[in-house]
């Protein structure tokens, strides 16, 4: 519920269409007197303040082809070389247990300088670390440093993003994610054989920089705060100014970028959109929101509260849904990281680091299609949906869009698992096992995530912690057993195993179709929705 009713207005909106308004369910047409800022006809959610500066309006998995090259450098085995990537995915997880509270109290800017600062560090110690325990040092500390790439990504779609628009982004943010991780085996396997793996960690080093700068003069702060009904009533420093036809209420907000003029809502106007917001489309940043840091009166307290909400949403039905759909999702994608060299290193394929570099590029055009279809099928179907509904948007209605790609995710593990075990031609396993791959991991994380979010929209970042911990912890320990799995017992059952804990996590999806907006009721009151 992104709306700012008050309990007068969300009563009576309530009983004109005789519907239960519970955190999650929106309102996406105007109701008898209520009339809301709209674009293109389609009312915004949450509705944008007349603020000009309101944000409303404005790899480690590149280690799979040099896995030889390591093994070498290193005078090391399979197993161990693995390890640089799992651990860097375990210490990942947890580190936005420091970087979500911080970007909470102090803005998403200065998190994503400081991560990329770190980041820059990390990969000049790869270039340069001599010995097995330096290298393992640096994929630490550079799990350590790339948190944020998982966990505020969401929150900032969420501050600039309406509900309408989210899908699409969501995904888009997806795409890119998973595209990278994809990209850089791409580049790794040719400067590893051509080039050197250590040039690898060099054009890392030249990349980051450049994202720096880019950041430093391109990312204005988005952290916005929106007044929730009750500081409305309560906050003392409010003044209220009134004229005829028209109330509205100027309140500094404690901490925040600006002062915010927001319409009052119990008395929402036929006005037109321009009036009502004649900022939105044309908004900007002010020079506050380029500040290193946001200032925040009662820092230490944010940060031991959101220290603990991540925990406290582990107990959430929808955000544990959502956690095992992008966990085992994820898992799918990470399989054919971890084992493409083992796999097509080796006999019948006998292929160069370089060509299983290559291989990669069906990856990416599978994200590329699950960009194409996901977002934007997500989005219609919830509008579909909503407009059958009588203009009330539920979350739930994002969840159909997960059907066809559960079956291709099916149909990427079964050609990947069984043309591995049985010596296919590397063309299917590629062409169709990969590329579908692709698809489902650019897909099937997204929707959930995204019906999360529109669930639990306040506390999207510390939502995302819970979300990367339990998929980074999985992912964790399939790294440590995969390899050794596969020898012992061949493709089949690790990757048909995965398979099934993905089907089964989606086919929870049907309990949430049906159940989802009482499992909300039940956290209406959580104070999760008022932060």
């Amino acid at each position: 519920m992104e709306m700012n009713y008050d309990e007068n207005t969300l009563r009576q909106l309530e009983d004109e269409l005789h519907v239960q308004i519970v955190p999650g369910t929106e309102i996406m047409t105007d109701v008898g007197s209520h009339h809301f800022v709209k674009a293109s006809d389609r009312v915004l959610v949450p509705q944008p303040s007349a603020d000009p500066h309101d944000p409303l309006g404005m790899g480690p998995l590149s280690l799979a082809p040099m896995i030889p090259y390591l093994i070498k450098a290193f005078d090391s085995n399979l197993n161990d070389v693995i390890q640089f990537t799992g651990v860097a995915i375990l210490v990942l997880g947890f580190s936005n247990f420091i970087w979500v509270p911080l970007s909470t109290s102090f803005g998403r800017r200065p998190v994503y300088l400081a991560s990329l600062l770190i980041c820059f560090g990390s990969a000049i110690w790869r270039a340069r670390a001599q010995t097995y325990g330096s290298f393992m040092g640096a994929c630490v500390l550079n799990g350590i440093a790339a948190g944020p790439a998982e966990t505020i990504q969401p929150s900032v779609i969420a501050d600039v993003m309406f509900l309408h628009e989210r899908g699409t982004y969501q995904t888009l943010y997806f795409v890119f994610y998973i595209g990278s991780l994809t990209v850089g085996p791409i580049i790794a396997g040719p400067m590893a054989e051509y080039s050197g793996w250590r040039n690898f960690w060099w054009l890392n080093v030249g990349l980051i920089g450049a994202t720096f700068i880019l950041c430093l003069f391109g990312f204005p702060e988005t952290k916005y705060h929106r007044l929730h009904p009750d500081e409305i009533h309560n906050m003392a420093s409010e003044k209220t100014t009134e004229s005829p036809g028209d109330k509205t209420k100027t309140t500094m907000i404690e901490g925040d970028t600006e002062k915010v003029t927001s319409p009052e809502l119990t008395h929402l106007s036929h006005a037109a959109t321009a009036q009502r917001d004649p900022w939105l489309g044309k908004g900007r940043p002010s020079k506050q929101q380029f500040k290193l840091f946001q200032p925040n009166a009662h820092p230490f307290k944010s940060i031991l509260v959101d220290l603990w909400i991540p925990w406290k949403l582990f107990a959430f039905p929808i955000v544990e849904f959502a956690s095992f759909v992008v966990s085992w999702s994820a898992s799918s994608f990470l399989t054919l990281n971890l084992a493409q060299s083992q796999a097509f290193a080796a006999p019948p394929y006998n292929f160069r680091p370089l060509t299983i570099g290559f291989f990669n590029f069906a990856i990416l055009v599978g994200v590329i299609l699950g960009l194409i279809t996901a977002g934007p099928l997500s989005d219609w179907i919830s509008m579909k949906l909503t407009k059958r509904n009588n203009g009330i948007r539920e979350p739930e209605m994002r969840l159909p869009t997960m059907i066809p790609y559960v079956a291709i995710m099916m149909i990427g593990n079964f050609v990947v698992a069984f043309g591995w075990q049985q010596g296919w031609d590397w063309k299917p396993i590629v062409i169709v096992g990969w590329a579908c791959t692709g698809i489902q991991v650019a897909a099937l994380p997204a929707i959930a995530s995204t019906y999360a979010i529109d669930s639990y929209k306040p506390v999207a970042g510390s939502m995302f912690v819970s979300i990367t911990v339990n998929k980074n912890v999985w992912g964790y320990g399939f790294s440590k057993f995969i390899n050794t799995w596969i020898v012992k017992d061949g493709y089949v059952p690790p990757i048909m195993t995965n398979m099934c804990l993905v089907t089964l996590w989606c086919l929870c999806g049907i309990i949430f179709w049906i159940w989802g907006k009482r499992f909300r009721i039940w956290t209406r009151h959580s104070k999760v929705h008022h932060m």
